[in-house]
């Protein structure tokens, strides 16, 4: 007799994602490898990046103007001589020392010269051949950056764990750093199920659509730091859904998009059980994707290092909107991401929305305005299976579990994609 899954565990919207976070707080990363510094843009770091000198090198102009000291502007307006001009990249040798009375012209970045404490901004100067005359006075320390006061040498600037951005990627480069150490891409097996779906360069039957899904995952796979693993598509029968299943454990995580519902031919949790598979979650009071499961089993080669799996709904928003909400923060951890929590933003209802209590909704929506100004409202969706409306979104409103009314102008949570 074949096994049969647990009964339903179907939790709250938090309590789902909190147990995610918690299974991800416990992986670690498989591997790592040296790129050149712009290969790693969008990789996780997986070495500490230090600073290999003070930064500032020495005590650095924040703006135009003169140096001074700023002592001898106690009276103003204040006439001093100009002693010489200091630019970016003046050579050591060539930087004048700034005794009382004097002053020095002074670029931005420039090294502030000895004897000066200060820098007056040149809009509260004016001047006549070698004197300027200064109509504001400044204490000291004003518009000069402490040499070290950025980074000490030996401080650590990056960390590992932490996404490459372009801001990390500039970091490096300023240490000197040509060559970081990253962590390795997981692999992540995709598996789509059912005999309604058809490979996208076979033309569909009247009852049958292409196979979107394991695309859609694919691409969200690649932006979250993995490495897709496409596998054939699975038909709704036991035996050749438990090899592809079986396929799938190869990699380091296993995503299966539908089959995951009530019918009959909803096989997935019944051949994940026959391979002693634990199931955190077989349900998330979400809509779209009430169904999503979440569990892991331990292969019998190396049962210390468990394989996670998500079955995702098979409707494609509802397979966009769970992967983000739970399959990313393992994906993410497998790839050696520092863990974070889930942020919602927060917008103005552009029009009013009229909804169903019971369900936290995850809705695709149109984020708009101007600067501060931001409003937002739902795309006219036919449901979990628009994906046309889906791709014309920028986010996702959230909606409350106990709210069927909000009216236009209120605050509302909202999703990023």
């Amino acid at each position: 007799m074949a096994a049969q899954p647990e009964p339903a565990t179907i939790l709250t919207f938090e309590e789902a994602r909190h147990l995610v976070e918690e299974q991800a707080a416990r992986l670690r990363p498989h591997g790592k490898e040296l790129l050149e510094l712009l290969d790693g843009a969008g990789r996780i770091l997986a070495e500490p990046v230090v600073a290999d000198r003070n930064f500032p090198p020495f005590p650095r102009a924040a703006r135009d103007g003169y140096a001074v000291r700023a002592a001898d502007l106690a009276e103003l307006p204040a006439r001093l001589k100009v002693i010489g001009e200091i630019k970016a990249g003046i050579a050591s040798a060539d930087i004048p020392t700034v005794t009382a009375g004097q002053a020095a012209t002074i670029m931005t970045g420039a090294p502030a010269p000895p004897g000066a404490d200060a820098v007056v901004m040149v809009e509260y100067t004016s001047r006549q051949e070698n004197v300027v005359e200064i109509k504001k006075a400044v204490a000291t320390g004003d518009n000069i950056v402490p040499q070290g006061s950025e980074a000490k040498r030996g401080e650590r600037l990056l960390t590992p764990g932490m996404r490459l951005d372009h801001a990390a990627i500039s970091v490096a480069a300023s240490v000197g750093r040509s060559h970081l150490l990253v962590y390795a891409k997981p692999k992540v097996a995709v598996l789509s199920t059912g005999d309604e779906v058809v490979d996208i360069d076979v033309p569909p039957g009247p009852t049958q659509i292409r196979n979107s899904n394991t695309f859609s995952l694919a691409a969200q796979i690649q932006a979250a730091g993995g490495e897709p693993m496409l596998l054939p598509i699975a038909p709704d029968e036991p035996v050749r859904l438990r090899e592809l299943i079986e396929d799938g454990f190869e990699a380091d995580m296993l995503l299966l998009t539908g089959g995951v519902s009530m019918g009959k031919y909803d096989l997935v949790e019944q051949v994940l059980t026959e391979f002693q598979a634990e199931f955190f979650f077989t349900g998330a009071q979400i809509q779209p994707g009430r169904p999503v499961v979440f569990g892991r089993i331990a292969p019998a080669s190396a049962p210390a290092q468990p394989k996670y799996f998500f079955g995702l709904p098979g409707n494609p928003v509802s397979t966009m909107v769970t992967f983000e909400l739970f399959a990313r923060p393992i994906l993410e951890a497998l790839a050696g991401l520092s863990p974070r929590k889930l942020v919602f933003l927060s917008a103005r209802l552009k029009q009013e929305i009229k909804t169903k209590t019971g369900l936290k909704r995850f809705l695709p929506a149109i984020l708009s305005g101007e600067f501060e100004r931001s409003e937002v409202e739902l795309a006219r969706w036919q449901g979990s299976g628009d994906i046309a409306a889906t791709a014309l979104a920028n986010c996702y409103i959230v909606i409350p579990p106990d709210r069927e009314r909000i009216a236009a102008g209120e605050w509302v949570p909202v999703l990023l994609r």
